[in-house]
């Protein structure tokens, strides 16, 4: 049994024992299994008298067959033939970078002081989605665990509410598939209707919305749309809504409308019961002065816990080293020195800037002189100066052999539209963040 199709003709069969095949026609004959998840049998039912009737007189005998089938509980969700071209969009969904979404639940997310505050708003906003709580705005740096409270609350509304339609969306996914809908002349309400027709609408690092005009005016759109009807909203970002600079003052006030919470980097005693979590993931045991050697060195970002304990299984499997601190300290030396002394290339920033502005790197690193690329240019002169150690004349060898006064020029330009525009200051934090995340 290798599809949906054949799991739910063996189901029907398991049923006949208890049921008479005049009533299995009459009740499951025209409905069509659309997905066989982990623990999940997805099916679309006709009409919703149908799919009442199923519910409240013959799904547990449905479970009670897939169980006998399986040796394991196995659920039951009952689409319409609407719901189901809403979930096979969701399905199409991109699943959180780093693995697969299902491991993302609250049961799996270290809880401590430093992000209670966002753990116990989102629990709420998955238990009463559409609540209070709408919209929930989850802030704070890379790597603490936005992206898994996000997931958390799908995976926990999916569970408790079958028939829900949820979207998770990456906001430069979301931008790049209006542009291409744009370019296309594709007929925007498809896409519209992708977003604006779902019970919970999660967008992830929603920072990368601002100042992009055609992105943010789908967005406020899509928000109004949603809010009216009540339907769950949950965004998260790098910073809090109003230190958004380049976003639209309409849709910062959407975004600060809502309950914005909060997460901090993990303190000493969240990364150590974070160590113990990760290393229990992954059958190893780690002794307590392990523990602490990682916790007192790795500080600030919960990947980089994760990598630690990835780096001494690897170490241990293949070295045979039994894990110790010396061992410890020989496995993560690389990250711990790193994390210390790293910066990032110049062609790693023009990349980043080039990125950021929609254009190639070669354009920047070339002579063009249109006003978008110079400024482009300038800011990647300015971030290079900032993060790394080259010269003003090794520099200038990175943009086709400028002189080296041309360069401070173009530093101090970027310094003075720092100080006469605050948008400047958040370009340059965005792309800064880019290249420490590239990292």
């Amino acid at each position: 049994m290798k599809s949906a199709a054949d799991v739910w003709e063996k189901v029907k069969s398991l049923m006949e024992g208890s049921m008479t095949a005049v009533s299995i026609e009459t009740w499951f004959g025209d409905i069509e299994a659309v997905a066989l998840e982990d623990t999940r049998l997805v099916l679309c039912v006709p009409t919703d008298f149908k799919r009442n009737i199923i519910r409240t007189r013959f799904q547990n005998s449905v479970e009670q067959a897939l169980k006998e089938l399986f040796s394991f509980d196995v659920d039951v969700a009952l689409l319409l033939p609407e719901e189901k071209a809403v979930y096979a969009a969701q399905r199409a969904a991109p699943a959180p970078a780093g693995g697969d979404a299902d491991r993302y639940t609250f049961e799996r997310f270290v809880v401590g002081s430093t992000n209670r505050f966002a753990y116990t708003a989102a629990k709420k906003v998955a238990e009463e989605p559409g609540g209070a709580y709408n919209p929930l705005f989850i802030y704070g740096q890379s790597g603490l665990g936005k992206t898994h409270l996000l997931h958390a609350i799908a995976n926990r509304v999916g569970k408790d509410h079958p028939g829900y339609r949820i979207m998770y969306v990456q906001s430069e996914d979301f931008v790049n598939e209006l542009i291409g809908n744009l370019r296309r002349g594709t007929d925007m309400q498809g896409f519209r209707d992708k977003y604006r027709l779902v019970d919970l609408f999660l967008m992830d690092d929603v920072q990368f919305i601002a100042g992009k005009d055609s992105s943010e005016e789908e967005l406020f759109h899509t928000f109004n749309t949603l809010y009216e009807q009540k339907k769950q909203i949950v965004f998260t970002s790098d910073r809090p809504p109003h230190e958004m600079l380049r976003l639209e003052q309409r849709l910062r006030t959407r975004f600060e409308q809502g309950l914005p919470a909060d997460i901090q980097p993990p303190d000493y005693e969240t990364r150590v019961a974070l160590l113990k979590n990760k290393a229990v993931e992954r059958g190893i045991s780690l002794p307590d002065a392990v523990l602490s050697y990682v916790a007192e060195n790795i500080t600030s970002n919960v990947r980089q816990i994760e990598g630690v304990v990835n780096k001494i299984m690897a170490f241990q499997e293949l070295m045979g080293a039994q894990v110790d601190v010396e061992t410890t300290i020989r496995a993560v030396r690389d990250i711990l020195r790193a994390k210390e002394n790293f910066l990032p290339s110049a062609d790693t920033i023009i990349q980043e800037v080039a990125r950021f502005y929609e254009l190639d790197a070669a354009s920047i690193r070339g002579q063009g002189q249109n006003k978008e690329i110079a400024n482009a240019r300038n800011v990647a002169m300015y971030i290079i100066r900032e993060m790394t150690q080259l010269s003003l004349m090794e520099i200038g060898q990175q943009f086709g052999g400028r002189h080296h006064s041309t360069v401070l020029n173009s530093i101090k330009r970027v310094e003075k539209n720092m100080k006469d525009q605050p948008e400047m200051s958040e370009i340059i934090r965005d792309i800064t963040n880019a290249v420490n995340s590239a990292y």
